[in-house]
């Protein structure tokens, strides 16, 4: 069966070959079926997962019914955050540049005074936030009376952080005759009744509906203890050798720690947080771009719509909080039909979420260990054979983790204490098996044995030598790191 071709759904021959320059021959599945409708003037409800072309469905018929001669704003995009906001707004300076088409961005976090300035400059088209766009209106400084279409870019985000009032007057503010399209990965209610109340007879478009998250991609987790969550980070980012990759976390007070332990780890990172100011924010979005910054540490809320070009790994340092996020965190990769794999750290405790998120996805969503620098499936582990291969899932999991699951035996031999202590390579830093030299076994038994005291674990070993093995590991991994973070006391030590 042929692909449709652009010229075929109704785009000019210039913007084709503008996109063609691109490496843009084809339209997706969500561009084909919606252009042709936006086209025809038509009110549009569109759900398609994230990552599949949705900005250019809208954009390229913005762009082609705009007319350059014109003084006046005539077309609206409204995105829930600041990054989006500009991302549609370079992608519309891209594709519009050539016709004489003056985009232009109105954010929160900038000064409104420039921006009334360079409204004087009468752009074309208008990307913002709903925060700013609802304070222009209201100021009179930004005219709605010739915009023909408002675009609701991930429409259902922009109800949770703006609030469905705030673009509900917006809508309001322009003639009854304009064109309104929403856009997201999911409808939620808001959406729907916002969409029953403003839009004209709307046409619906649902590229696989039932699948929320795109098919190119690979979803795993990996089990371990929370005090060696950042260890499992490192060990995930170190395997897979991403060109980039987005780490999220859900407390924003964690984001610096986890940033921080990164760079001492040599991980190049730097934090990404949904308040920081424009210039702050712009600065580290350009580095993580240009490949200065290897890993960018994010809240879901600053992350939110980011399109980062050959983004192959998104790790949920923390698991996300229900299976929306989870598709919006998943979906800043394997965009546009490119693989891409999600990757959440969990505790024991914790892995009854990823089976509620495959469950409520419909995706295959794998456990993987962390063994012998590979990431290793169910079946590949019990193929590894021996203690070995059980000493080692112990470093990535609590006792009575995998090996419970799986219902197969823990096997412990000299070996195992070997792997876990005489090698200090196969446990995790701050496990006694890797402190206590010569018996591993025996000390691990003693961390998991319930009424033995930090003190006396922290004593095994003959002479008591641990504790200053210990204290001296701690300062060699802590040096360079910055006087907080060594002061801090980790989490979940017991001490």
């Amino acid at each position: 069966m042929n692909k449709a071709s652009f010229a075929a759904i109704g785009i000019q021959e210039d913007l084709a070959a503008r996109l063609s320059e691109f490496g843009i021959t084809e339209p997706s599945p969500v561009q084909e079926q919606t252009i042709p409708l936006l086209l025809e003037g038509r009110d549009v409800l569109a759900a398609s997962q994230t990552g599949t072309g949705k900005t250019l469905a809208y954009l390229l018929p913005l762009l082609q019914g705009i007319n350059p001669d014109s003084k006046s704003v005539q077309k609206l995009v409204l995105a829930p955050t600041q990054e989006l906001a500009m991302q549609i707004l370079r992608e519309a300076e891209r594709y519009g540049a050539h016709r004489g088409i003056r985009a232009m961005g109105l954010i929160g976090g900038a000064a409104i005074k420039r921006q009334i300035d360079k409204l004087r400059e009468h752009p074309h088209l208008v990307v913002g936030t709903p925060g700013r766009i609802r304070e222009l209106i209201g100021l009179r400084k930004l005219k709605m009376h010739e915009v023909s279409t408002i675009i609701l870019d991930e429409a259902d985000q922009m109800f949770q952080l703006s609030g469905a009032g705030e673009v509900t007057k917006i809508v309001s503010s322009a003639l009854r005759t304009r064109q309104l399209v929403m856009l997201s990965a999911t409808i939620g209610p808001e959406t729907r009744l916002l969409a029953n109340r403003e839009m004209k007879n709307p046409a619906e478009v649902g590229i696989d509906p039932e699948m929320m998250t795109a098919a190119s991609l690979e979803h795993h987790y990996v089990v371990c203890e929370e005090r060696n969550k950042i260890d499992m980070l490192r060990r995930v980012i170190r395997h897979y050798k991403p060109e980039r990759a987005i780490v999220f976390v859900n407390a924003t007070d964690d984001i610096a720690e986890v940033t921080a332990k990164l760079n001492h780890l040599g991980l190049p990172a730097a934090a990404l947080y949904g308040d920081a100011d424009k210039v702050t924010r712009a600065n580290v979005l350009t580095r993580f771009r240009d490949g200065k910054l290897k890993v960018l540490v994010a809240s879901d809320v600053a992350a939110r719509g980011l399109d980062i070009e050959n983004l192959t790994l998104v790790v949920s340092f923390d698991p996300a909080f229900d299976s929306e996020h989870y598709v919006h965190r998943a979906g800043r990769t394997g965009r546009m039909g490119k693989r891409g794999l999600s990757v959440t750290i969990v505790t024991e405790q914790q892995t009854f979420i990823m089976r509620k998120f495959a469950r409520e996805l419909d995706i295959q969503l794998d456990e993987r260990a962390m063994a012998f620098g590979k990431a290793l499936a169910e079946g590949e582990r019990s193929d590894l054979g021996g203690g070995g291969g059980n000493a080692r899932r112990e470093s990535v999991a609590p006792r009575g983790g995998i090996a419970a699951r799986t219902g197969k035996p823990q096997v412990r031999t000299s070996a195992a204490g070997t792997a876990a202590g005489g090698t200090g390579g196969d446990a995790p830093a701050g496990q006694p098996g890797a402190a206590a030299g010569g018996s591993g076994v025996t000390a691990r038994r003693e961390q998991h044995r319930p009424g033995v005291s930090a003190g006396t674990r922290s004593a095994a070993g003959p002479g008591g030598k641990a504790r200053s093995q210990a204290e001296r590991d701690k300062n060699r991994k802590n040096k360079g790191a910055p006087k907080w973070l060594k002061n801090k006391t980790p989490r979940g030590d017991g001490q």
